[in-house]
């Protein structure tokens, strides 16, 4: 039996798991009676049961996807035999995309991700699992009930559902024991594009970490490595599709007038400014909202000079740099089409 942990790339599905963890409600269905099956998961028998309702059907220790099956088995509605009469399925179905009832999240869903600083899934002694606040269900053995009041889009890893990296990140950093690991989790959630940086500060911010003071340094490091990744690919964005070079990092202002902002980009002679659009970062930056303005402030002010600002995310940078290039080639070629731009002066930033 291979009991050994998953790697960091994600498994496919094995559909024998299915047969081998399964509930008390499947085996009434399959003629096994309530006592046969308690009876064969005595001490030495070739049953056991780890968690109420759900039935492992071999006697050696369960494997990675055996204890994640069984969490989710656990957490469904379905375990426990139907009614006399009543419709019931053969087998375990993942909770449907539209209506979820139960996501694997915390450093579980980390590992399935595929996260190197989360430890092996059979190291780990509880599996959390996500589910609404109204479900009444107890944690217990190796799994970890985790209430919300509202449950997010699962997506599907391994064939199972999973919550998104940003609220299993923020499960695993709210646990007790989640301290020590925060900023490992963080710097590689978004080092490796598992989750943009403002997503995952909202999330956080949206269950109460922030005012943790060692969440907040951890975010503090995430933002500034996060908008260093950034400026990178936009500097490899610009010399690897050819791009004239700008100036880099400036500050604009006026000839012995007002500070205008600075910006990530510009190019003079054609009065192109790209800036990168982290303005969500702080989880503050919602439309209408004091950041927000600032920005829209800002951008106004430039594009009444006749400065085109590119407003442009790390996300499209790193996922659709051809596209990106395109919008700031073609800002650049239709220079000479927009009216003249007053002068302003270019200094470091």
């Amino acid at each position: 039996m291979n009991n050994a942990p998953l790697s960091p790339r994600p498994v496919r599905p094995l559909p024998h798991v299915e047969r081998r963890v399964v509930t008390a409600r499947t085996l009434r269905e399959q003629g096994v009676s309530a006592a046969t099956a308690d009876e064969r998961c005595r001490p030495g028998g070739p049953w056991q049961m780890p968690l109420p309702g759900v039935y492992l059907l071999h006697p050696g220790p369960p494997t990675s996807e055996e204890r994640l099956r069984a969490v989710l088995l656990y957490a469904s509605r379905e375990r426990f035999p139907a009614q006399t009469g009543a419709p019931c399925a053969a087998s375990f179905v993942p909770p449907a995309v539209e209506e979820p009832e139960a996501m694997i999240t915390g450093p579980a869903a980390l590992a399935l991700y595929g996260f190197s600083s989360t430890p092996p899934l059979l190291s780990l002694e509880h599996v959390d699992i996500l589910v609404p606040r109204t479900r009444r269900l107890r944690s217990i053995g190796c799994a970890r009930v985790v209430r919300t009041r509202s449950l997010p889009r699962p997506r599907q890893v391994t064939g199972l559902p999973v919550a998104p990296v940003e609220r299993a990140l923020a499960d695993a950093v709210g646990r007790p024991d989640g301290a020590t690991a925060v900023r490992p989790l963080l710097t590689e959630a978004v080092r490796e594009g598992h989750c943009e940086a403002p997503a995952l500060v909202r999330e956080l911010s949206r269950a109460r970490l922030l005012s943790r003071p060692h969440v907040a340094e951890a975010v503090d490091a995430v933002l500034a490595e996060s908008r260093a990744v950034a400026e990178s690919l936009l500097y490899g964005l610009v010399r690897s599709h050819g791009l004239p070079e700008p100036c880099w990092n400036v500050d604009l202002r006026l000839p012995d007038g007002p500070h205008l902002g600075g910006v990530d980009a510009y190019w003079p002679e054609q009065a192109v400014a790209v800036e990168l659009d982290t303005r969500s970062c702080h989880g503050t930056a919602v439309e209408g909202g004091a950041t927000w303005s600032r920005y829209a402030r800002k951008r106004e002010a430039l594009e009444r000079l006749g400065i085109s600002v590119l407003h442009i995310t790390p996300a499209k940078l790193r996922d659709h740099p051809w596209q990106q290039a395109a919008v700031v080639r073609t800002a650049l070629m239709t220079a000479p089409e927009r009216e003249p731009t007053a002068y302003v002066t270019v200094l470091p930033r």
